[in-house]
C-alpha cells in the first residue's frame, strides 16, 4: 500500500511537514509577531538581534550548555567566519530572525549565561587592577610589604624582597626620554615577575577566602 505524503505547507519554496520542529517555531514565530504592535516588534526585534550578536562572545562551553537550535549555532558559528561588512550585517540579522524564534525561558537563560560571564570578566579586570596596585605598593614603600603579609603570611620573604629591590632599582636606572614625553616607563623583568608573584599570590587568598 502506497505510503501518505505528509501533510503540511510551503514557506519561500520549502515543503514545512505538520507538527516538524520547523513548523513549531514558525507558529511561534507568528504568534509572537501577533501579540506585539509594529512599534514593539521593530524594538524587540533590535533587541534580540543585540542578544543575538552578544553570543557571538560567549565561551563554546557555555554556549553549548544553552542547548539552543542547531541552526542559531550554526548562524552564529558563520558569522564569526565572516569579516565583510555586508556579509556581516546580513547574517546578524539572520542571527536576529533566529533569535525571534527562542521562547521566554530560552531567552531568559541566553541573558543569564551572558550576565554569568560578563561578572567573571569584571571580576578578572578588577583582580588585574589590585595585583597592580600591590606591585606599586611594593616598589614605592617598604611598609606596604608588612601589609603585604596579611595577603600571603608564607611567603618566601628572601625572593620577593629580592624582586623588589632590583625592581626599584631598574627603575631608578631607566632614564627619562626628554623627545618623548608622557610615553610609559620601560621597567625590567623583576617589574614583570613582581606582578605574576603578587597575581597568582591573590588569586590564591581570594580562593581560600571563599
Amino acid at each position: 500500500m502506497p505510503r501518505k505524503p505528509p501533510k503540511g505547507y510551503f514557506v519561500r519554496g520549502r515543503f514545512v511537514a505538520y507538527g516538524s520542529e520547523e513548523d513549531a517555531e514558525l507558529k511561534r514565530a507568528a504568534k509572537w509577531d501577533a501579540e506585539h504592535s509594529k512599534t514593539d516588534l521593530k524594538r524587540l526585534s533590535a533587541e534580540r538581534q543585540a542578544l543575538g550578536e552578544r553570543l557571538l562572545g560567549l565561551g563554546a562551553a557555555a554556549l553549548q550548555r544553552l542547548g539552543l537550535p542547531e541552526d542559531l549555532l550554526q548562524a552564529l558559528a558563520e558569522a564569526r567566519r565572516i569579516d565583510a561588512f555586508e556579509a556581516r550585517r546580513r547574517q546578524l540579522q539572520y542571527i536576529g530572525k533566529l533569535m525571534r524564534r527562542l521562547d521566554d525561558e530560552q531567552v531568559a537563560a541566553v541573558q543569564a549565561a551572558l550576565d554569568e560571564q560578563h561578572r567573571g570578566s569584571a571580576v578578572q579586570t578588577a583582580r588585574l587592577h589590585e595585583a597592580e596596585q600591590w606591585r606599586e605598593r611594593l616598589v614605592a614603600s617598604d611598609e606596604a610589604l608588612h601589609a603585604w603579609r596579611a595577603i600571603e603570611p608564607e611567603a618566601d620573604w628572601q625572593r620577593l624582597r629580592a624582586l623588589i629591590r632590583q625592581a626599584r632599582k631598574d627603575l631608578a636606572d631607566t632614564p627619562s626620554d626628554p623627545d618623548r614625553p608622557g610615553q610609559p616607563t620601560r621597567h625590567g623583568r623583576a617589574w614583570r615577575e613582581l606582578f605574576q608573584h603578587v597575581r597568582a599570590a591573590l588569586d590564591a587568598h581570594h580562593a581560600a577566602a571563599v
